[in-house]
C-alpha cells in the first residue's frame, strides 16, 4: 500500500470552480486532495487510443456514452474535482448537471497515461483513490509506459481505494467486468506507445 503524505489544502471547492471556468479551453484544471492540478493536453497517440476504446464502448455497449472530459465531484464528501481522459456512463447521464457532474451512477472512470513527471502521482496514485472514494465500480488506466491496461474494480469507498487490480499486457484480451461488460482486444495499442 501507498502512503501518500499529507497535503495541506490550498483554496475550497467553490473557489476552485470559479477558477476552472475561467480558464481557457486549453487549460484544463482539477481540484483532487484539496490541491489544484494541471493536466496535459493530450498527443496524437493519446486522442487515438482514447478514440479507439470510444469506438469498442459503442459497439459492445450502445447504452452508454463514454464522455471525454467529463468534470466529476470526487473524493469523500466530493470536495474534489477530476476530469478523467473518459467516464463510461448510460446514455444521457450527465443532462442537466453543468461542468461538474455527480460520480454516481458513473460505471468506470478511464485515465490514458501522458509522458510528463506527474503521471506516477496523478494517474496511479490520487485518482484511484478518487475514484475508489466516488464508488466509481472500475477504473481503467491505459498505462503507455508500462504498455498494460490496468483494471481496477472493488471499490472500497471508506478507504478510497480498490481492492481488486488485474494487469493486461498490450496484445492480450482484457475483459472489463460488469457493470461495464466489455472486452477488448489490446493489440492495436502496441502503435499508440513510444
Amino acid at each position: 500500500m501507498t502512503v501518500m503524505a499529507e497535503r495541506t489544502q490550498q483554496m475550497d471547492v467553490e473557489e476552485f470552480e470559479e477558477i476552472a471556468s475561467a480558464a481557457p479551453e486549453t487549460v484544463t484544471l482539477e481540484f483532487i486532495n484539496g490541491r489544484v492540478e494541471g493536466k496535459s493536453v493530450p498527443d496524437g497517440d493519446h486522442e487515438t487510443i482514447f478514440m479507439w476504446l470510444l469506438r469498442q464502448c459503442m459497439q459492445a455497449r450502445p447504452d452508454l456514452d463514454l464522455y471525454p472530459n467529463k468534470g466529476l465531484r470526487v473524493e469523500t464528501y466530493r470536495k474534489g474535482r477530476a476530469r478523467p481522459d473518459g467516464t463510461l456512463a448510460p446514455v444521457a447521464h450527465f443532462a442537466g448537471q453543468g461542468d461538474w457532474g455527480d460520480a454516481s451512477g458513473v460505471l468506470m472512470a478511464v485515465e490514458i497515461t501522458s509522458y510528463d513527471a506527474d503521471t506516477d502521482r496523478r494517474d496511479r496514485q490520487e485518482k484511484p483513490a478518487a475514484y475508489a472514494a466516488a464508488g466509481i465500480p472500475v477504473y481503467l488506466l491505459i498505462d503507455r509506459d508500462d504498455h498494460t491496461l490496468v483494471i481496477h474494480t472493488n471499490p472500497d469507498v471508506g478507504n478510497s481505494r480498490y481492492l481488486d487490480r488485474h494487469i493486461a499486457p498490450f496484445g492480450d484480451r482484457a475483459t472489463l467486468p460488469e457493470p461495464v461488460g466489455i472486452t477488448l482486444d489490446t493489440e492495436v495499442l502496441k502503435n499508440y506507445v513510444r
